[in-house]
């Protein structure tokens, strides 16, 4: 069976504790979320840091804090840090490049979100794949609109980033890209056609998690996405009680489609990660 790469996003910048207890805000609390879920079979921690009113932070401090936190108790899980835009100074982005995480999400070009336009000028865009390969960052190539690929080739083109990103889909945002399965057949062509060594992902968001995630799985896709990031929810009625609970219904998904959770020494080597 070929294994799968479960990964987690922890926090984001949106959802707070009013809307889910078990959000983590403060460093000890992200640091624990993450072991819980890496013991439920997350090998891979996206992570955005929040300063002690929620509000969304930058600070290379906390950044640091998380990262030491889970390379202590989390052997072998990949970190990857965002580099998102909401609520964040553009120039403050890429502050915490510096630490080197293992990975780091990157946004190639603009979008609409609910309230926002998330912008990603060229600019800023060339800046943090600068300081990735700089750093010897990893990138995770953000998706939100067909155009984001073609801007993802070219960075490879410029010698930004190497052949073989890590390319996520970003489905079910309002007044984005929506969750449609045509939509992400649609947008697997033109990775295969643009960046053929690409290994991908799919996310979907609020109520689009797990069906989301069960065309990636159906379409062989290389890694799978959940946590209180993406989806606060189990379902209709109930709240999430933890980013493990969230990690284990995704375990559960990745075996009903004859698949395995791979182990972080596979999620590395499947991310073109060393050991």
């Amino acid at each position: 069976m070929n294994p799968v790469v479960v990964a987690v996003a922890i926090t984001g910048s949106v959802p707070r504790k009013k809307d889910n207890p078990a959000v983590p805000i403060l460093p000890s609390e992200q640091i624990e979320s993450t072991h819980q879920a890496f013991e439920a079979g997350a090998t891979l921690a996206h992570i955005h840091v929040r300063n002690d009113d929620e509000t969304p932070s930058s600070d290379p401090e906390r950044f640091a804090l998380v990262q030491e936190g889970i390379r202590i108790h989390c052997p072998g899980m990949i970190v990857q840090f965002s580099t998102g835009g909401r609520g964040r100074d553009p120039s403050a982005r890429g502050s915490s490049l510096y630490l080197k995480p293992d990975m780091a999400s990157l946004s190639t070009g603009s979008v609409n979100f609910p309230t926002i336009v998330y912008e990603n000028s060229a600019a800023l865009v060339e800046t943090l794949a600068t300081g990735m390969k700089a750093n010897d960052v990893r990138p995770e190539i953000e998706i939100f609109d067909l155009s984001h690929l073609h801007g993802a080739r070219r960075l490879i083109e410029a010698g930004l980033m190497d052949a073989r990103p890590h390319v996520q889909f970003v489905m079910g945002v309002k007044n984005a890209m929506p969750a449609d399965e045509h939509v992400l057949d649609i947008l697997l062509a033109e990775l295969k056609r643009l960046i053929p060594k690409a290994t991908w992902t799919a996310a979907g968001i609020g109520r689009h998690q797990a069906e989301v995630m069960g065309w990636a799985l159906a379409r062989g896709a290389d890694a799978v996405r959940t946590g209180l990031e993406d989806n606060i929810r189990i379902d209709k009625t109930r709240l999430a009680a933890s980013n493990a609970e969230l990690v284990t219904v995704a375990c559960e998904a990745v075996a009903r489609h004859g698949r395995r959770v791979a182990t972080a020494a596979e999620a590395r080597s499947l991310l073109g990660l060393a050991g």
